[in-house]
Formats: structure tokens, C-alpha cells, sequence
């Protein structure tokens, strides 16, 4: 089906259309970042401000994920997730309080 038709059948009975205006701000990224090991998994490379940071802690052990500039603080308990938004543009150094040779660098763009 034609992505104009989708959204058209998407409308049902109320008869409400909804179109995004030109130059719009999309909607924010989600970027997962996992915890596993005892290390922070993989850093996003493209994280643009407004965009959402998923924790996603794999280990057995509890981690945070925390901002040392105090932007954020993830408490995260063995197999649980959480998320952050990112709302600075710069270099973000975060760590895990419970672990501190746990270590990352957030790249954020504006």
C-alpha cells in the first residue's frame, strides 16, 4: 500500500488528518546503549541534542549511568532499563558510581 493510502486508512472514523509541516522538527532518536561485562557497550556516534539515551543494563550487577557534569543519573538494578535526554550539545564523560573504571564519553551535536 502506498504511503499516502496507509496514512489515509490510518484516519478512521473521526476524520481527522494529521500532516507534519514542512521543516518540522522530526521527533527525537532513540539511541541504546548497553550494559554487559562490567563495561558500558558501544557509544552512539551520530547523538544529536533532544535525542533519548536507552540504558539497557545486561549484567548481573546494578550500574548507573551518570553525567559527570550532573545531566543525568540512571540508577539501574541487574536486567532493568532506563532512559535520558540528551540536553546539551558537547563531550558528556559519564561513568557507573558503583563501578567507576566504567567509563564513556556521550558525543552530542546541536
Amino acid at each position: 500500500m502506498r504511503e499516502w493510502a496507509r496514512r489515509l486508512a490510518m484516519v478512521g472514523s473521526a476524520g481527522v488528518v494529521a500532516f507534519v509541516a514542512p521543516g518540522a522538527a522530526p521527533p527525537p532518536k532513540v539511541h541504546t546503549v548497553i550494559i554487559d561485562k562490567m563495561k558500558f557497550g558501544a557509544v552512539p556516534a551520530a547523538v544529536k541534542a533532544g535525542d533519548v539515551i536507552l540504558w539497557v543494563n545486561k549484567d548481573m550487577f546494578r550500574h548507573t549511568a551518570t553525567a559527570r557534569n550532573g545531566s543525568f543519573n540512571i540508577d539501574l538494578e541487574a536486567g532493568k532499563s532506563g532512559r535520558t535526554t540528551v540536553r546539551g550539545a558537547g563531550a558528556i564523560p559519564f561513568f557507573c558510581k558503583y563501578h567507576p573504571g566504567m567509563k564513556g564519553i556521550l558525543r552530542v551535536t546541536k
